[in-house]
């Protein structure tokens, strides 16, 4: 059996070999190091794998091996699942694209990413605000009940008019909690919301000195607002959310998602 394909986890600046323990993605456990082209390293392990199967033992496996990393050097996180078929065409990658991942290293030099996640603790509690709050959403309300038998499409209707408030509500309040943590300093991205109770899924880029400041503004922000929201608060981590290398052999792309 042969194991000459290459997982990749990251990409550093490092001009040396260095190792960072064993992982094990599929059946098999490798030695986690680096391969070095002038002042950039890929980090990686070799592998008989062509594909891993997208489970969540391997994914813990791949974010634990870049969060490791990261206590040590600015990383460029690569999307799970990538494989080279040699240590030579690992090498091609870092001399061909060096200046860009140069430049992108740069960019995230001494940064973290910090996720906060808010929810509304009473979710009846806020649809009842929206109906006291929107006359004609109230007026809707009231017509249905004195009905009594409606249509689907009435009920349809009532619902998408309902969403349609909450996402209205939603956007509102985000600005109110985003306000105080926002600088100049500060980048982030609004990520997908999975729940009607979901107010805020965000990600935010910080300089790692800007930690313990951004650790009290949320922490005031939850103390704030205890009885309304919910905050879900993690980090530092890797900078999944600002850059996801997705390599196609014979090019590369910078995905953000």
């Amino acid at each position: 059996m042969s194991y000459e394909n290459k997982y990749l986890f990251c990409i550093i600046e490092e001009p040396s070999y260095q190792t960072f323990g064993s992982m094990r993605i599929g059946n098999r456990e490798g030695e986690v190091h680096t391969l070095s082209f002038k002042d950039l390293g890929c980090v990686m392990s070799s592998t008989s794998l062509s594909e891993p199967k997208i489970n969540r033992k391997n994914l813990i496996a791949h974010q634990k091996v870049i969060e490791k990393v990261i206590n040590d050097y600015t990383v460029l996180p690569i999307r799970f699942g990538t494989i080279a078929s040699s240590a030579e065409e690992v090498r091609n990658l870092l001399m061909k694209r060096y200046h860009e991942f140069k430049n992108m290293l740069r960019a995230m030099d001494n940064k973290v990413e910090m996720g906060l996640k808010v929810f509304w603790i009473d979710i009846n509690s806020i649809l009842t605000e929206i109906a006291n709050s929107d006359r004609k959403l109230k007026e809707l309300k009231e017509k249905l009940i004195k009905k009594k038998n409606f249509s689907l499409n009435e009920k349809i209707d009532f619902g998408e008019k309902v969403k349609e408030a909450l996402d209205k509500k939603r956007e509102k309040e985000v600005q109110e909690i985003i306000q105080p943590l926002r600088n100049q300093n500060i980048d982030y991205v609004m990520n997908s919301i999975v729940s009607d109770s979901m107010v805020m899924n965000s990600a935010f880029l910080i300089d790692k000195r800007q930690e313990p400041d951004f650790d009290d503004r949320v922490a005031g922000l939850s103390d704030k607002y205890k009885d309304r929201y919910q905050f879900k608060y993690i980090g530092p981590s890797p900078p999944y959310n600002f850059v996801n290398l997705y390599i196609r052999w014979g090019g590369m792309k910078e995905e953000r998602n």
